[in-house]
């Protein structure tokens, strides 16, 4: 199995991170927030931008982009996304590929979750979520949420640290099983021991450029 397969995963799972809850505004980093509320706060959020502005919601990427981009990325961790999935290889990086993987996987993330709101960009996708026991003291959750588009019903879970401030970041999807993380880790694993970690940094600038150029 080679990453082209692999990519997909993650639009897939934006397509779970739509909901028309409605609910008070949580801001990122908010030490008041559970965990649950803080992930209906951050995909509401966008969902909610890309249906009201008239070019979002006539499918225009960039500006979609836009939106993740200044909206769902502050309640996301994907620094720590980047380095747990580069496993091992992560500490065998310098400070300037660890600094280019990170601004490259997370690239491919933000457009990944666009290209999948704007497919959603008009359907009436429902999301419920399940309250979160956090025991005293826990720095690490999982919120279960359901996802209900008309008779369909599928789990995605999210995974989330507490931050050292407190809050709570979002920094890792399961979907049908498979956490996103674990998924990335494999096949980064693989490029880096063909093509070592400049041949990872090389192969996801250029996976970026090619998307970026085919829209």
């Amino acid at each position: 199995m080679t990453i082209h397969r692999l990519l997909p995963l993650a639009p897939l799972a934006a397509v779970a991170m739509v909901s028309i809850v409605h609910a008070q505004a949580v801001q990122p980093g908010d030490l008041r927030a559970s965990p649950e509320r803080l992930v209906q706060a951050a995909v509401e959020g966008v969902i909610g931008t890309i249906q009201a502005n008239p070019d979002t919601r006539a499918g225009d990427l960039g500006k979609i982009t836009g939106v993740v981009q200044k909206q769902f990325l502050p309640y996301t961790d994907f620094q720590r996304t980047t380095r747990l999935a580069m496993g091992s290889a992560w500490r065998t990086a310098t400070p300037e590929q660890q600094q280019q993987l990170h601004e490259q996987f997370q690239m491919l993330l933000v457009r990944s979750y666009a290209v999948s709101l704007a497919q959603l960009r008009e359907q009436n996708v429902k999301f419920r979520y399940q309250p979160v026991k956090t025991a005293s003291g826990a720095t690490d959750v999982v919120v279960q949420t359901r996802v209900i588009n008309n008779a369909d019903e599928m789990q995605i879970d999210y995974r989330l640290q507490r931050a050292a401030a407190g809050g709570w970041k979002i920094y890792d999807i399961n979907m049908m099983g498979a956490w996103l993380i674990e998924v990335y880790r494999k096949q980064f694993a693989d490029i880096v021991a063909r093509s070592g970690v400049d041949g990872l940094v090389k192969y996801l600038t250029t996976h970026n450029a090619r998307q970026a150029s085919d829209n």
